[in-house]
Order: C-alpha cells, then structure tokens, then sequence
C-alpha cells in the first residue's frame, strides 16, 4: 500500500507527513516537485510543489509532475494538502489532479483541522471561531482572502462542479455522508466540500469515502482527513486479516472504551464467563474450550474478534468468597481469570483458519498473561499509539514478531481502544 501526497508548501507537506507517521506509515518528504518517490523503505511520500504563491499555469504544471510521479510509483491513493486557511492555487491543483485522474476520480475536500483551530460550519471555514476573511489571513500581501465560503472559494479557481455537504448530513453519519456524497456525483459534481467540527466527523467522512469504491476518492484538506483516509482505505483492504481484541480490565474507563468501539465497528463480542475461569476445577478448561470455539466461529463473519469478560450481564465476583471456598488465594484466582483470557486468545491465533494482523490487549495482568502463555520474553517496543498506549511486537515464543497494542484500563478516552485497534488494521495492511 502506497499514499502520495502532493503539498503545495514544505511546512504543509511535513505536517501531513507527521500525521501518516501516526497511522503506522513510514512516511518521507521530497522537497523537489520533480524528483521520482524512493522505491525502498518508504509506503508514503509527501511532495512539495512550492505552488501556494505560484503561478497559475506553474501550479498546474507541477501538480501535474507529481502526479505522475506518484502514479509511476504506483501509488495507491492520492491526496491533496492544502492549507489550513484555504490560501493558494487550491482550485487550480484540484483541477490539475482530477482532470490527470480520469473521469471516475472525485475530489473530497475538507478544510478543517479541530486540532488547530480551524472548523467548517455551513461551508464558511472559521478560525478559532473567526471567518477566515476576518483573521490576519485576510492580509495576505501575495493572496488576500475576501471570503470565508469554501465552496465558492474553490469554485473560483475551478473548472469543474463544486458542492457543499452540510454539518447536517455529516453529524448523521456514515451511511448518510455515503449517501449524500453519491447523490453529489450522479448530478454531476467532481469536486465535493463537506463541513466538520470535531475530528470524530472527520473520521466518518473518511470511513464514507472508503466504501466508495466505484471512484478514485481523493482527499483534499491540511491533513487530518488524508491521515484518516489513508487508514480508513488501507483498513477497507485487509478485510481477510483478523485483529484480537483481548479485554480483561473491569474499569468504568475500559467498559466506556469497549462500548465504544462495539458502537462504532459493530462487532459482536465474545464473552467469556469470568466466574468459570476464577477457579481450580475443571470448568476453567470448559469455558477456555467454549470461548475458543465461538471465537473462531465469529472469525468468519467478523473482521474485529473482541474476547472480554464485560459481559452487561455479568455479576461482580466476590473473589474473597470464592478463594475461601477453593482455599486459595484471591491474587491466584485473578491470575486464573487472566491465564484463561490469554489463552483463549492463544489459542484462537493457533487454530485461526485466516491471517491474523495483531492483537490488542487491555489490562497489565492480560498483556502479562499473553507473555507467559505465549512464552514470549518481552515486547519490542515501537511507537506510542496514545499516551500510555504502546505498539510494539513479542519478542521470542510461539508469536515472535507477532504485533501487539497494550492499554491500562484506566489510560485513554472513550476512543482509546478503537484508534488502537484501527492503529493494528493500518499497520498491517499497509505491510500486505
């Protein structure tokens, strides 16, 4: 899998880099327009044109050298950064890339980035809650702004057919932007701008233009949405490869957190009786055999295999009771719940009939029981995924190499386990 992006500054281009870089590309900037991708090492390449304050006809003409460069890398998806401020030749590239793609390629642009600032709201972008035309941007000694209206802004510069999508349409969610942007095309648009506050949308409209396969989707905006897009592509085409999903922390945080990816993926879990596990007779190897059985049955008809013992029915284990009962300790009995998770999940990865892409466990106990009963010797770590978020790969054992992204159950927002879990699908696609 390989991403072009095609930049119209250097700054704009390491930016939008930086972002690939957190989706688990390896990513580089060529700072000559005309200068041919790297061939090794690299599955995503960001080329500065140095067009924003070009001419027209140089914009075009650079553009165009990129392109057909990206295309002779054999890139896989194109995308287009501009900037933040909707500065330049931004029309004018759009029509340089679009009119190179063919008749089946669609311009997606989004202006936004929440994280600076910068949002669109009925098609008007505003910075920190100020129309662009009414920030210092508007002072721009080469390119002045005079207006705030993206869509118009865009339709200035461009031979084709603009159209808006509104916060309405996008805040209702996938199906919808899928629809709504459909619609756009069969009347004809090329070129489609669509409002966005909150990097969440973002996310959604990227997910919508990765179930338009029938068009060359690309998109066009700072950086968020190529970072997003790009996943969401890469995602779309390992569906035969399979994530686990191991969860055994009982947090109020993992239970939000696990809520949300079920909400946002749709995928069933698999639920593993904890009280069976949290003992030394012969019922911990039953529910080990059960939960084995309905994972792999899952396997076929699930992408995500999420195996946890947050049953919304469970009842709280009064570990106490129970290693009084057994004569054990309480300590021994949640080493047991936590041993028969990691094996469940060893297990499913030995027995699984499909390629799996890596795993993601929740909980210090479940990370550390997945080493013991893999018989890993540690992990390689990689990258920061978030914030007391890690990926890294197990080092020796039956899964050396094997990737993996550990989380305490207390790190993390409610979107935690989800981007990590879309953290695993990019990685591994994008190593097909």
């Amino acid at each position: 899998m390989k991403i072009g992006v095609i930049a119209d500054d250097l700054t704009g281009a390491n930016a939008t880099g930086v972002r690939l870089t957190k989706q688990g590309f390896q990513v580089a900037t060529m700072v000559y327009y005309d200068q041919p991708p790297f061939t090794e090492d690299f599955d995503a390449v960001c080329i500065d044109t140095d067009s924003r304050y070009a001419k027209p006809e140089v914009a075009q003409k650079r553009v165009k050298k990129a392109l057909e460069n990206c295309i002779e890398w054999k890139t896989d998806v194109i995308c287009k950064r501009i900037d933040s401020t909707v500065r330049g030749n931004i029309g004018i590239e759009i029509d340089a890339i679009l009119t190179q793609s063919g008749e089946q390629s669609i311009a997606v642009v989004v202006a936004s980035f929440p994280d600076s600032g910068r949002i669109t709201s009925g098609g008007y972008l505003l910075v920190n809650g100020v129309p662009v035309q009414a920030t210092d941007v508007a002072k721009d000694p080469v390119i002045p702004l005079t207006q705030s209206y993206v869509p118009e802004i865009v339709q200035k510069q461009s031979d084709f057919l603009v159209s808006h999508i509104g916060l309405e349409t996008v805040l209702t969610g996938q199906k919808a932007i899928v629809h709504a942007m459909k619609q756009q095309i069969d009347e004809g648009s090329r070129i489609i701008v669509l409002d966005a506050v909150t990097n969440e949308e973002i996310e959604d409209i990227a997910n919508a233009m990765a179930m338009i396969r029938d068009y060359q989707m690309i998109p066009v905006d700072p950086g968020p949405l190529t970072a997003e897009y790009s996943k969401a592509y890469t995602s779309g085409g390992s569906s035969n490869k399979k994530i686990i999903v191991t969860i055994g922390s009982v947090t109020k945080n993992s239970q939000t957190q696990l809520h949300y990816l079920m909400e946002k993926t749709m995928v069933k879990p698999v639920y593993v009786d904890a009280g069976k596990l949290a003992t030394l007779t012969n019922t911990w190897e039953e529910e080990v055999n059960r939960a084995v059985s309905s994972a792999l049955e899952e396997m076929k008809r699930q992408e995500i295999i999420i195996i946890t013992t947050q049953s919304p029915t469970a009842e709280n284990l009064n570990l106490k009771e129970i290693a009084t009962k057994e004569a054990t300790t309480q300590d021994y009995l949640a080493k047991r719940i936590a041993d028969g998770l990691a094996k469940i999940t060893r297990i499913v990865i030995e027995n699984s009939n499909f390629e799996i892409g890596g795993c993601f466990s929740s909980g210090g106990d479940i990370t550390a029981s997945l080493c013991s009963i893999g018989n890993a010797e540690g992990i390689k770590l990689i990258d920061e995924v978030l914030p007391l978020v890690a990926y890294g790969q197990f080092i020796g054992g039956h899964f050396d190499g094997f990737p993996l992204v550990t989380k305490g159950g207390m790190a993390g927002d409610k979107k935690a386990i989800y981007q990590s879990v879309k953290h695993l699908m990019t990685v591994s696609a994008s190593k097909n």
